[in-house]
């Protein structure tokens, strides 16, 4: 019997029949002079292969611009387990999508601490995604952003990145004499796609970033998190919305290497809750 699939998931499946490796837009290096303490490695090249990026040691950010900007912009976290990150399906296929309803959309590079040989740990990811975040609303002129719609979403270890701004204001330091360090890290929504259990919260304010969830039921690594944040909501009366899937397991990105019916339309799922949150704009 022929299978039909909704639009969304056709245009994903035609983006994502070509290796997307590198495909981008403008390129943006957190610091003018490479990641602090780390300078001398900042011109050593990335490697890329296939599906994944590593020997990231100048974390960047990638521009993906829509054709009609509606002021929103989301920094998206690919996933990888810190060992590499997964670019193109979790990082250009989610880009691609979002542009596709008018949101500006970053794709971070940031520091992998458990890849081989890494002179990192759990900080310097940490470090990468608040300056990212401070970069995004420092530009936002420039970049056609509204900086009270900028949100961020993650990936499996992407989710963890998220985790470690998401929960705390990280507030702009207004005599900061970098002018990117004058403004506000705290995302002002988030979207959780299966993250890792890294900075799982045990409880949130009841002013947290509302939260777009989604895992499958029976990933080992992942169903938990998103059940244990969506508690903490619930229990702070925070703005939560989970979609708990009882087929697949991890890694099912967006949407378009699974054979179940219900994560193929998942991303329709998050397009509904942008929608409902007006993140579109008015």
């Amino acid at each position: 019997m022929m299978k039909f699939y909704p639009l969304s998931l056709m245009l994903l499946l035609c983006l994502c029949s070509t290796v997307f490796a590198q495909q981008s837009g403008e390129k943006i290096y957190l610091w003018e002079n490479g990641a602090p303490g780390f300078e001398e490695r900042k011109d050593e090249p990335e490697l890329a292969q296939d599906w994944w990026v590593r020997n990231i040691h100048n974390p960047s950010i990638t521009l993906f611009k829509p054709e009609n900007p509606n002021g929103a912009f989301i920094l998206i976290c690919p996933g990888g387990g810190f060992r590499n990150l997964g670019y193109n399906g979790e990082g250009v296929a989610p880009a691609k999508f979002l542009n596709e309803l008018g949101l500006t959309v970053g794709v971070l590079k940031y520091r992998l601490f458990r890849e081989e040989n890494s002179p990192y740990d759990a900080s310097h990811p940490t470090q990468d995604v608040i300056r990212a975040m401070r970069m995004v609303r420092a530009n936002a002129e420039a970049w056609k952003v509204d900086p009270d719609r900028v949100g961020i979403m993650g990936f499996s270890a992407g989710g963890e990145v998220v985790n470690w701004v998401a929960y705390d204001a990280n507030p702009g330091k207004p005599d900061a004499s970098d002018p990117v360090d004058r403004f506000a890290a705290q995302p002002n929504f988030q979207i959780q796609v299966y993250p890792g259990p890294l900075g799982t919260p045990e409880s949130v304010a009841k002013d947290a970033p509302p939260a777009f969830l989604v895992a499958a039921n029976k990933d080992e690594c992942c169903s938990d998190t998103v059940v244990e944040t969506m508690l903490a909501y619930r229990k702070a009366g925070a703005d939560v919305e989970l979609h708990l899937y009882s087929k697949d397991e991890h890694a099912f990105n967006m949407g378009f290497r699974s054979e179940f019916v219900s994560i193929q339309h998942w991303p329709d799922r998050l397009k509904d809750w942008l929608e409902d949150h007006s993140y579109f704009g008015q």
